[in-house]
């Protein structure tokens, strides 16, 4: 019998179709815009063209793209409080955290700018001693067309990231946005235009549900960029996999922040409440759960407790958290809370009453155990979950044992990077919360559940350009080492000279 139940998850329908986007305004509920979906002609188009201008785009140079960069990002700050107040009617999210989206955008822009060149130019490589007459380097060069596929939580700054770096690198992208936000994409595109007339095609976004998403993947893409949920990563893996097409997947996470016994706890709750709240809760690198040392955790969780009762929940001025854009990650939420509280768990802030039609307020959930639903899978809602843990390396063994490995914190005034480097993730945030994700140079990205591939940094423009290299011959040899007809003994020669090269070094055997 076969299961026809669409699968649900936080990016919404597996596959779901529909002629046409509508979004709400998350303030009142009305609809906010309709956008037409793509299909699989209007992918293809869109695939057609980034491919024609990807060419020229690259004929261009570092200095001729970060030219067009600058003037981009010109046009993005004169436009940011449009951008920021799209964010704000599809998202929900308080206005000026839009703001920090915008101003994070800016400064990926910066970043890509300033160091493309450097991270991607020509390199010289060290020479040979079997091959001397030959000079080697390496230059990066451009997949072609990437394709981006990005969330709703973070509309702006999460794909906008991997839009920047793969068009630093020389690519043509596609963004098929979120069907929570697909104004944010429109905007980002209205604004290449205006920038950078010359090359439409090198900026192009595709609106619609998930069968726009595999009518992009089924065009011809060179490269593909996945931000989401863990099931929908499979799904578009698996695509990918059919036609080896490269993909970067960042995906759910269920991040811990570790609070030893050396901690400054006033410092770690106003980072660790904030780290878990903000967004409401939607962020794969939120801190949802809280692994504390025994001897600091009443007071602790104290603090915490009297910090989440005071964050404001709404969408007026005064809002410091908006309410939950996809409806069907609420009864995810209430879930992971009822979970939590029959294993044992009590609630001091919040609880199941917590979790609204539309709002969810902040819910501390203290006595969790470490089998939790609130403590193993992302709730990707406003909840904290406290686990008692005797000492730092039992919270090591915890983290390390979950299924995701993204993100991370550590709070402690002495050994904050000896506990961090034990962790098995991708990125940890010592005596401060998400750090990782503000600052451009750093690389973003997970192992396990939470995919692979990075985002920001050096490693973030190299995931969109694959390394040529090059030898070049720049005299004779005293023989060749790739003709036929070499000297009688001039191999046997070789490796003795090597040989007594390596005994001379001296060393000693090692077990």
């Amino acid at each position: 019998m076969t299961n026809n139940t669409p699968t649900i998850t936080r990016d919404g329908v597996i596959g779901q179709d529909g002629s046409e986007v509508v979004t709400i305004d998350q303030a009142t509920g009305a609809e906010f815009a309709r956008y037409p979906a793509a299909g699989k002609e209007e992918a293809a188009a869109a695939v057609a063209a980034a491919r024609s201008a990807s060419g020229p785009w690259w004929d261009l140079g570092f200095e001729g793209r970060a030219e067009r960069l600058r003037a981009w990002r010109r046009e993005m700050a004169v436009s940011g409080e449009e951008g920021a107040a799209l964010i704000h009617a599809e998202n929900g999210k308080p206005l000026d955290e839009a703001r920090m989206e915008v101003l994070g955008i800016l400064e990926h822009v910066r970043y890509a700018i300033e160091n493309a060149e450097r991270v991607l130019g020509r390199r010289e490589l060290p020479g040979s001693p079997t091959v001397p007459n030959q000079r080697a380097w390496v230059e990066y060069q451009p997949y072609g067309v990437v394709g981006v596929i990005g969330p709703w939580n973070f509309p702006l700054v999460t794909p906008g990231a991997i839009l920047i770096e793969a068009i630093a690198a020389g690519n043509a992208a596609i963004l098929k946005p979120s069907q929570i936000t697909p104004g944010i994409g429109e905007w980002l595109v209205r604004t290449w235009q205006r920038a950078v007339p010359g090359f439409p095609a090198v900026l192009q976004c595709l609106n619609g549900f998930g069968a726009t998403g595999q009518a992009l993947i089924e065009a011809g893409l060179n490269k593909l960029a996945f931000t989401g949920s863990v099931n929908t990563g499979k799904t578009v893996a698996a695509q990918c996999a059919q036609t080896l097409t490269p993909v970067l997947l960042e995906l759910g996470g269920k991040d811990g922040v570790i609070v030893a016994e050396d901690a400054d706890l006033d410092e770690a709750a106003k980072h660790v409440v904030w780290g878990a709240m903000q967004n409401t809760g939607h962020g794969c690198i939120s801190l949802e759960v809280a692994y504390v040392v025994e001897s600091v955790h009443d007071e602790f969780v104290e603090k915490i407790s009297d910090l989440a009762k005071q964050v404001r929940v709404g969408s007026d001025e005064d809002a410091e958290i908006g309410p939950v854009p996809l409806p069907t990650q609420v009864p995810i939420i209430r879930e992971h809370i009822q979970d939590a509280l029959e294993r044992g768990a009590t609630a001091t802030v919040g609880g199941v009453e917590a979790v609204g039609e539309r709002y969810v307020t902040p819910t501390v959930l203290v006595g969790v155990t470490p089998d939790a639903l609130a403590a193993t899978e992302e709730t990707f809602g406003p909840t904290l979950a406290v686990v008692e843990v005797t000492d730092t390396e039992e919270a090591i063994a915890h983290i390390n044992a979950g299924r995701y490995g993204l993100g991370s914190a550590v709070f402690s005034r002495d050994r904050g990077e000896a506990i961090a480097r034990q962790l098995r993730v991708g990125m940890t945030s010592i005596n401060d919360a998400l750090v990782f994700s503000i600052n451009p140079a750093v690389p973003f990205g997970g192992r396990g559940d939470s995919g692979y591939g990075r985002k920001q940094g050096e490693e973030g423009l190299r995931e969109f350009a694959y390394p040529h290299s090059f030898t070049a011959k720049t005299g004779p040899a005293q023989f060749s080492a790739t003709t036929f007809g070499r000297p009688v003994g001039a191999m046997a020669g070789a490796l003795a000279g090597v040989r007594n090269r390596i005994l001379a070094e001296g060393g000693e055997k090692t077990d």
